[in-house]
């Protein structure tokens, strides 16, 4: 009954910036560790960033120096500050959480926004 959404995707020229959010809502009584993950086309969902409750952080080492996750429990959203971005960040970016609800504790996924780095 949980579900995520992102936002915050587009368009931009490398070496700019992007702020992605992703939300939860449902019948949320904690969430554990949520994380960013991305998709190119033809390509395999790969780990971007995560961060757990109590806000200990783990990057990709290709992002690690330019994204920035962030989490705001009381309003159950994470962010990711994307900044000098480059071609190859190019992806569909999807937002992941361990959500406990009254039924169980499981993994959800959102349908992605798509982030788009091009001249």
């Amino acid at each position: 009954q949980a579900r995520l959404v992102e936002s915050g995707g587009g368009l931009v020229q490398p070496g700019g910036s992007l702020r992605l959010s992703c939300t939860a809502s449902g019948s949320i009584s904690s969430i554990g560790t949520m994380g960013w993950y991305r998709q190119a086309p033809g390509k395999e969902r790969d780990l971007v960033a995560t961060i757990t409750s109590d806000w200990s952080t783990n990057y990709v080492d290709s992002v690690r120096d330019r994204f920035t996750v962030s989490r705001d429990n009381a309003w159950n959203t994470m962010t990711l500050q994307m900044n000098d971005l480059k071609p190859e960040d190019t992806a569909v970016y999807y937002c992941n959480a361990f959500i406990r609800t009254i039924s169980n504790y499981r993994s959800y996924w959102g349908q992605g926004t798509q982030v788009t780095v091009s001249s």
